[in-house]
């Protein structure tokens, strides 16, 4: 083991659509976990790794912290509760509200039982007034106790670093436990799949993207190794919204792969062809078969 490295696992947490992706994709400098400004966009844990010659921080992205609507809502709030026993420091992301509200107060309360360092991140700032920031950082260091309270903007980058170094400060002394090269342990389909379904995210309206998961039914490079062949599926709860995702004469369909195949080229470095369908299976999201079926397995959390 080197001497004086630090490395340990960190959790990710907050309400959905506080930026907790945004955050990630920012702190390691590439893009790994999907942004939406809807809730829900984060349905696995994602882990990613920082690493520099102070140490190693293995992220875990967890699903946002909600109450649960259905049996895919029960499976990214098991996964979220159960991340926060198992790591060495939490990184809690809150939007910069000047009140805390019920949401937030219910994961305060959920920290209070742990034992593990807690770094209150309040995310947005770019958002406010500067004094809005001061009372801000007031309401919620009486909402808890915390041994960091950092203000940043992921989207702006402002601060952020302040968050990898407070980070560094309570992980313990330990190995690394990946190679320098590696960003993230999810299987590259997996990170394929995210890709559409966050240009599905963004391209389809309010109605329909919760209800949307994607299956990658074929990968393969071809033999001289120039293209990849990728075969996907984008499932979706109802009939009228097979025909919103495919849009007047397949239009909105063509731009989220154009958009997905964009963003899959530059992350494996290859040309890809990639062809999309779109099937109906009705309310997937409350049956644990089709759930587990889609890469969501209670069994792996």
């Amino acid at each position: 083991m080197k001497e004086n490295y630090k490395s340990g696992f960190v959790a990710l947490i907050g309400r959905p659509n506080v930026g907790k992706s945004t955050l990630m994709n920012r702190l390691i400098g590439q893009k790994i976990a999907i942004t939406s400004n809807k809730p829900q966009t984060t349905r696995n844990k994602i882990q990613t790794v920082y690493t520099c010659k102070e140490g190693q921080i293995v992220f875990l992205d967890t699903p946002g912290i909600h109450k649960a609507k259905n049996k895919l809502g029960e499976y990214m709030v098991t996964v979220a509760q159960r991340t926060l026993k198992e790591v060495d420091v939490i990184v809690w992301l809150v939007e910069p509200d000047t009140v805390v509200g019920g949401g937030d107060r219910r994961i305060a309360e959920q920290l209070s039982m742990v034992k593990v360092p807690v770094i209150l991140v309040i995310n947005k700032t770019d958002t406010i007034k500067k004094e809005e920031v001061a009372q801000s950082i007031e309401a919620y260091r009486r909402a808890g106790h915390f041994e960091e309270i950092i203000a940043t903007s992921a989207l702006r980058g402002n601060n952020t670093h302040d968050v990898i170094d407070a980070i560094f400060q309570y992980l313990p002394y330990g190995p690394q436990y990946y190679d320098e090269d590696t960003v993230t342990d999810q299987p590259q389909r997996q990170i394929v799949a995210e890709l559409i379904r966050e240009k599905a995210l963004h391209a389809l309206n309010e109605e329909v993207p919760h209800g949307i998961a994607v299956a990658i039914d074929r990968m393969k490079e071809r033999p001289d190794g120039r293209i990849v062949d990728i075969d996907a599926t984008i499932i979706c709860e109802r009939d009228s919204h097979k025909g919103i995702i495919i849009g007047k004469q397949g239009t909105m369909l063509k731009k989220i792969g154009t958009n997905a195949r964009f963003e899959i080229e530059r992350m494996l470095e290859q040309k890809v062809n990639l062809k999309l369908w779109v099937k109906v299976k009705k309310d997937w999201r409350d049956s644990d078969f089709l759930v587990k079926n889609f890469g969501y397995d209670k069994k792996e959390i």
